[in-house]
């Protein structure tokens, strides 16, 4: 009898996390699916070239393809103790006719390996697009808050204001840098084709050489080619890797999960930077009607879904470390130490990937900015921040320049020993009723959209030259995922 399912450990990046899309992609089934896809790919292109396979054999290995029985793979793995043996021996078994021609001429490494390339691309289109509308949702919110002043931190130091939207603009070119990135692996990304054991293609030369009457040898080269050419496209791919070992190269998966590091790293940042701002009260990720913050502190409204992303993220930085350690212990044209460590950092850094994406895209459209507290903020500091421009307003308008810059300093750090003293000062309404700084238009000189620089053109720079071609490249994808509970 199967053990219960809350009775067995199951992986939190399945069962909390990943998109079911994500998760299909490196299920079993649509592994041996894919399996059984290229073995059929090869049998059809030998076909196509002259190897004695028949079209009834290749008939009935689509016809069996679809139902795939694990457990008697499950049965056939404990006594040959390999895994793609077992998957061609329960293949054969389902379609019997097509036994003796099934695997022809392969390795295990011109299935498997291939499957995972399939599997790389696809799951590398999922992140794309989980990109694509991330960037969509911050240039939105980056147009609509191009203006609004905001205090700007160094250091977590209160420092010259930006705007809300030119700070969105910062977490969404992270993203942007990604998105090209994984935009460009995909376009490189190369099939390992058919290369045999160690990558000379010898057994399917063998094949042409000796199983067609009146091949030569330079005919049968040519049809090695013309075979991984043919299963190749069959395939869905143009380009193929010039030369292999057994496996294609690991820096390839390295590369890969460089680039969801990457990701995790952009979402870290934009992650904890709304922490930091939920701590202010000036902005804050959605909050659901019925949340519970605390299960001791009702009051409380923790920015829980960054802080799942942040884990994650670190999730994910923490792995990209193990790829380039498997790449390099690759002995000569293979070792397989990468077998073991594959099976755990592909799908998981993927998975985990997937699930920081869907919590930031669901964040960044729900975004909360608590305008009255933001502009609280800025009034209390802008007379800091301002004080070089009073200065020099007040002493044209008639004052002691060195008098009124020991004024400006002993009044500006009273009031921000007594912002240290938990009360709330009003240096603003101090310098309007003192009698030399009250000579000058104040609230002009304090007005926050003066202090913004070139925040809000810049914003609309960066949403022109960015965020409007990407929408226009996936603007079939960006109403999908409109609503995400996550």
């Amino acid at each position: 009898m199967p053990p219960d399912k809350y009775q067995t450990y199951e992986s939190p990046l399945v069962s909390r996390n990943a998109s079911p899309e994500m998760v299909r992609l490196f299920s079993p089934e649509h592994r041996v699916g894919l399996w059984r896809k290229l073995w059929i790919a090869l049998a059809e292109a030998q076909h196509e070239l002259g190897l004695p396979i028949t079209t009834r054999q290749i008939t009935a290995l689509k016809k069996a393809a679809p139902r795939i029985d694990f457990a008697r793979a499950a049965e056939h793995e404990k006594r040959l103790r390999h895994d793609v043996m077992a998957q061609v021996h329960t293949f054969g078994d389902a379609a019997p006719i097509a036994r003796g021609i099934l695997h022809l001429g392969a390795t295990s490494a011109d299935i498997t390996d291939n499957a995972d390339l399939l599997i790389l691309r696809d799951a590398l289109t999922l992140i794309r697009n989980w990109l694509a509308n991330v960037i969509d949702a911050f240039g939105r919110f980056a147009q609509q808050y191009r203006r609004l002043p905001i205090l700007g931190f160094t250091h977590f130091q209160p420092a010259q204001l930006t705007t809300v939207g030119k700070r969105a603009t910062l977490w969404c070119y992270d993203f942007v840098m990604d998105l090209q990135r994984v935009e460009q692996e995909l376009a490189a990304l190369e099939f390992r084709g058919l290369k045999g054991a160690t990558g000379t293609q010898n057994s399917f030369l063998e094949l042409f050489s000796q199983g067609v009457e009146g091949f030569s040898l330079r005919g049968a080269e040519a049809r090695v080619r013309r075979l991984e050419k043919r299963f190749t496209h069959k395939m869905g791919f143009e380009k193929i890797a010039p030369v292999t070992g057994q496996t294609y190269s690991r820096k390839v998966d390295a590369q890969v999960i460089g680039l969801l590091a990457g990701v995790a790293v952009s979402a870290h940042k934009f992650c904890n930077d709304l922490r930091l701002l939920a701590h202010r009260r000036e902005m804050e990720e959605p909050f659901e009607r019925d949340q519970i913050g605390s299960s001791a502190m009702p009051y409380k409204r923790n920015p829980m879904r960054c802080e799942r992303a942040t884990g994650l993220a670190r999730f994910v930085i923490s792995l990209a470390n193990s790829p380039l350690q498997t790449a390099a212990e690759q002995w000569l044209e293979r070792t397989l130490d990468d077998s073991a460590n594959r099976r755990l950092t592909l799908p998981e850094t993927f998975l985990a990937t997937d699930g920081i994406l869907r919590i930031v895209t669901n964040v960044a459209r729900g975004l909360v900015v608590n305008k009255a507290i933001v502009a609280a903020n800025v009034r209390q500091e802008l007379p800091f921040l301002a004080s070089e421009n009073l200065l020099m307003h007040a002493a044209r308008a008639g004052g002691d320049r060195q008098q009124l810059h020991e004024k400006l300093r002993r009044l500006t750090h009273t009031a921000a020993q007594q912002i240290k003293n938990g009360e709330t000062p009003d240096l603003w309404n101090t310098l309007r009723d003192d009698p030399e700084f009250g000579k000058i238009n104040l609230s002009k000189l304090l007005n926050p959209a003066a202090h913004v620089g070139l925040a809000p053109q810049q914003t609309a720079d960066f949403l022109r030259q960015f965020v409007t071609p990407i929408r226009r490249r996936y603007r079939t994808l960006l109403s999908a995922n409109a609503s995400l509970e996550v």
